[in-house]
């Protein structure tokens, strides 16, 4: 890596901390950590990590609400979940609280360096935001328009605070326009994993918090549709 990032790792077990430390400090990573909820959001806040993986279940604040919290406060620095459950429950909750991703214990370490590189990839391609970023942005659809080098969407005109997960599939889709793709295909191309069975229902929580931020009607959607049975598409007339 160019430039060393930092890893904000907000679990109980000391045990997993280290491991984790340990790994991706051999990958070139920053490692800063917290053991409860509380103190996980607060050096979140301040520390400004560029990634957090965060357990659910934590002492003080649980991991639902930390990630809650922080995107309520605008940060959208990428989230991976750590968690024991195996419930559609709780993973749908915490793609719903704003969380890029989740990782099922027991995990691999391959697995997670994987992850963690692919999200850190992703948002250091971002440019940081210019004052003329909403004139600069490329129209995609009606009033909708995409700014590729500061990484914003806008609306008439109007920043919408997205997720780099829902940046990243919206621009994908948007860039094949009235072409169909199957959960299975936007898991490969979007998020980068082969992920099969329930762990699609990832996709179907990000198009809907999508679609509650760029439409309009959410409930009838005009940028993002689902064509029955074979997938999403971005219409374009």
């Amino acid at each position: 890596m160019t430039e060393e990032k930092t890893v904000l790792v907000v679990e109980d077990e000391k045990n997993i901390v280290d491991i984790l430390r340990f790994n991706l400090e051999r990958k070139g990573y920053r490692v800063i950590e917290a053991y409860d909820g509380e103190e996980g959001l607060r050096m979140a806040r301040t520390e400004k990590p560029d990634l957090i993986l965060l357990d659910i279940m934590l002492p003080k604040l649980i991991g639902f609400d930390v990630c809650g919290a922080l995107r309520k406060d605008g940060d959208n620095v990428p989230i991976l979940l750590l968690t024991a459950r195996e419930e559609e429950d709780d993973k749908v909750r915490g793609l719903e609280t704003g969380a890029d991703d989740y990782i099922t214990k027991p995990f691999s370490m391959r697995e997670v360096i994987a992850r963690v590189e692919a999200n850190i990839r992703r948002t250091s391609m971002a440019s940081p935001a210019g004052a003329a970023a909403a004139d600069s942005a490329m129209p995609v659809a009606g009033d909708l328009a995409i700014n590729t080098d500061s990484h914003q969407v806008f609306r008439a005109g109007k920043a919408i605070d997205l997720t780099q997960r829902e940046y990243e599939l919206l621009t994908f889709l948007a860039s094949h326009p009235n072409k169909v793709y199957s959960r299975v295909d936007l898991m490969e191309q979007v998020w980068n994993y082969g992920y099969v069975g329930d762990d699609v229902r990832t996709v179907d929580v990000t198009v809907r918090r999508l679609r509650e931020k760029i439409e309009e009607n959410p409930a009838s959607p005009q940028f993002i549709l689902t064509r029955r049975g074979a997938g999403y598409y971005f219409a374009v007339n």
